[in-house]
């Protein structure tokens, strides 16, 4: 149906070589329930691990599924579809860490398509809204985001997929300064939390409601709300890349109240205090963020040039 493993190189090590030899005299295809578990083992590594240990990981595991869908039962296929759309979720997701957006686009792509054939609904929300949400992050224009949003809306939505939608208009929005506008429908993410529920996969946390509130209000100058939001995400989040985000959130709301330099060294430590394999695009895009909410006039002054050489080089 799809050839699932075009388009990532497996990098096969001699490890890897020898495991596979083995795997041929005794050749068993996973049974759901091992799926099941590779997909949360990968995603657990998403949150924790360097982007491209996480794509290199996943594409062996891609691969072995590619060649389960080609020979798998009919009867087999849905669960396979469920489990391919998820993992292939998961790696557009770490090939746009690794600013890798055209692969992460066809990733994105491989994932509805697998979605909409296993006929699960919840999954098939599910995706559109993490391929909504990771566009923010340099991927696509706002606008082209918000459109996806409203598309996806098209499906019947149920209030799970509402919040996952609104996590991402919000963010949209503010990136377009449109702050009244993100702020009202804030104010309903806010209302659709009191009874939210997490995805059956795991891929919802509580953390993404004040994640999009703390980026709303750092982007509108509202220091104490961003700070409130900041705190819940740092008590609740376990991926790096939330901590590190919010953290530059923090930055922003700096700037917007007219502490660029100030703003500027504290963006640059944010980045500076990670490994350089954790320095994903989400969090450099975020500090481009940072960038461009200085002042056109200010843009030559040396903290601003010293974080965007940062982001530049590494160093």
């Amino acid at each position: 149906m799809l050839s699932l493993a075009a388009g990532v190189g497996l990098g096969f090590g001699c490890n890897e070589s020898v495991r596979r030899m083995i795997d041929v005299v005794t050749p068993a295809y996973r049974s759901v329930e091992e799926w099941n578990t590779a997909q949360a083992d990968h995603l657990h590594a998403l949150r924790t691990r360097p982007p491209a240990q996480v794509a290199a990981d996943l594409a062996i595991d891609l691969h072995d599924l590619a060649l389960h869908l080609q020979q798998a039962a009919p009867a087999d296929l849905p669960d396979l579809y469920r489990t391919a759309a998820l993992l292939s979720c998961i790696q557009a997701n770490a090939l746009t860490r690794l600013a890798d957006h055209g692969a992460a686009i066809r990733w994105w792509r491989t994932a509805r398509h697998t979605a909409d054939a296993s006929k699960d609904l919840d999954l098939q929300l599910l995706v559109r809204a993490e391929e909504a949400g990771h566009g923010l992050y340099g991927q696509r224009p706002p606008e082209t985001v918000l459109t996806m949003i409203e598309t996806a809306r098209r499906l019947p939505t149920g209030q799970q997929a509402d919040l996952d939608f609104l996590t991402t208009e919000v963010k949209a929005l503010s990136l377009l300064g449109r702050h009244q506008e993100a702020t009202a429908k804030l104010n309903l993410l806010t209302d659709l939390t009191e009874t939210s529920q997490a995805d059956r996969w795991g891929f919802w946390k509580e953390d993404q409601i004040h994640f999009a509130a703390s980026w709303v209000h750092a982007a509108a100058g509202r220091t104490e709300l961003a700070a409130d939001a900041r705190d819940q995400v740092l008590r609740l989040a376990g991926d790096y890349q939330y901590r590190a985000n919010v953290s530059l959130h923090e930055t922003l709301c700096v700037v917007r109240l007219g502490g660029v330099d100030e703003g500027m060294r504290r963006a640059a430590e944010v980045v500076a205090a990670l490994p350089v394999q954790h320095r994903s695009a989400h969090i450099k895009e975020t500090a481009r963020i940072v960038l461009r909410a200085v002042p056109p006039e200010q843009r030559a002054r040396p903290s601003v040039v010293e974080l965007r050489t940062l982001l530049t080089t590494g160093a």
